[in-house]
């Protein structure tokens, strides 16, 4: 990995790459502090800090890159985008029309994201329009009217827009995929600043002794996770599959050796991010709407909703929305992967094409096999998944350390990086095998 680093700067193409990347991604983190006309910064600002005790706010925020805390033209981020893929990766399963352009190759997948482009911007306008029209009455705008409102909708909508541009523009002339580095930029500029509030709370003015053994259980805990995180990305169960060999006239064609590569994370952070938004969301409409403060039954289950109230030995009673959480990973993991990765069909596939895992009769054993193995590997993920989503929300509930990022994010950065990675080495070698023809 470190070689790769060296090297992809001594090959001008990728160089231009990185440095059209950079430059890009400057544009986004200007963008997240242009404020949008109309809004009530003093009264927005303490609307945020009332918010800010809801978990799912400060994971929302950090995928944001805190434009939503500032109200930025980026505050709605590329969130629109992921949610209209994950709606159109639904319905590639559900709709035969959409299955058919899938299967098209290039051109069908052009159309899908062609359609997934509408979505996402049909997705920002209507969460523009409710964001403005919450403000108005809530009286966070300087003044509710018809043209306040569409110029924080155009703006809202336009800012999304223009991010998912500048994520396909990265795509096509930087280097790794532009919406994943959007959004992992964003994350990462509010880690600096969580670790100095860490620092500040539990090192910054202790004595020697308690300060060093708390910066080195800091250290300790990302160090783990990260490489946790790594372990979980990369770890892979990898199916020996032969094809058997055909006679053409007086030649043999075929009879290779392969392998189906399962990832153990089949799902990758999807779970997680299900999972999270399912318990967040009535939080965040409750506190947003001034509710759940009250001690009656309603205002105890949204606290046991609220991930900021999790692992607190004070409050043992609202860790079971922890337990519940972990319960909807391990549920979305399933689901997800059942939806992504049809047994059947690689199944049949192989079989056209005359392969078949050593020591496994074609058809329905070889479904069956390879059911009863991503059962397996989709628990292990899963159970990945919960420890490192697990680690942060435990000491925060414990040591009451408040972060923006987690679990969540730290698999989506280190996810993203070692993808990009791989993509530099890719074209790295497609470059020598260039030169090596041209040779």
């Amino acid at each position: 990995m470190l070689e790769t680093l060296r090297n992809m700067f001594k090959i001008q193409e990728i160089r231009k790459g990185l440095i059209f990347t950079l430059l890009m991604l400057i544009v986004v983190r200007l963008g997240s502090l242009l404020p949008i006309p109309g809004i009530d910064s003093q009264k927005l600002g303490q609307f945020m800090t009332s918010l800010g005790s809801s978990g799912a706010f400060n994971f929302f925020d950090a995928m944001t890159g805190g434009s939503f805390e500032r109200m930025s033209v980026f505050a709605l981020s590329i969130t629109p985008y992921i949610t209209s893929s994950i709606i159109m990766q639904l319905m590639t399963i559900a709709i035969p029309k959409l299955e058919e352009m899938q299967r098209d190759g290039e051109e069908g997948r052009k159309k899908i994201a062609e359609i997934t482009r509408y979505v996402t911007v049909g997705l920002s306008l209507g969460e523009s329009i409710a964001m403005a029209i919450g403000f108005g009455r809530s009286g966070y705008l300087t003044s509710f009217d018809f043209w306040t409102v569409i110029v924080i909708v155009a703006a809202l909508t336009a800012g999304s827009a223009f991010l998912m541009w500048i994520g396909e523009q990265i795509t096509t002339y930087g280097v790794g995929n532009g919406i994943s580095i959007v959004l992992v930029i964003n994350i990462m500029s509010s880690i600096p600043a969580d670790i100095v509030n860490l620092f500040n709370q539990y090192v910054v003015g202790k004595k020697i002794a308690p300060a060093a053994l708390a910066a080195l259980i800091i250290i300790g805990v990302i160090i783990v996770t990260v490489v946790l995180v790594v372990i979980l990305q990369d770890a892979e169960r990898r199916i020996p599959v032969q094809y058997s060999k055909k006679t053409v006239g007086r030649k043999q064609y075929g009879g290779q050796s392969t392998h189906i590569p399962l990832k153990v994370n089949t799902a990758g952070v999807i779970p997680v991010i299900f999972a999270s938004s399912l318990l967040q969301f009535p939080v965040v409409i409750a506190t947003m709407l001034g509710k759940g403060n009250g001690t009656g039954v309603g205002s105890q289950i949204l606290r046991g909703l609220n991930s900021n109230n999790w692992c607190n030995p004070s409050q043992p009673i609202y860790s079971i929305g922890f337990v519940v959480y972990i319960v909807l990973i391990i549920f979305f993991a399933y689901f997800y992967t059942s939806i992504t990765f049809n047994p059947l069909e690689v199944s049949n596939n192989m079989k056209k094409q005359g392969g078949f895992i050593p020591g496994i009769r074609p058809g329905k054993t070889t479904t069956d096999y390879l059911n009863n193995i991503l059962r397996y590997i989709i628990f292990v993920g899963a159970v990945g998944l919960v420890i490192v989503a697990a680690i942060p929300i435990f000491f925060n509930g414990v040591a009451g350390a408040k972060v923006s990022f987690g679990g969540t994010s730290l698999i989506i950065i280190v996810g993203v990086v070692l993808e990009t990675i791989k993509q530099i080495e890719s074209k790295m070698q497609v470059r020598y095998y260039k030169g090596f023809l041209n040779d």
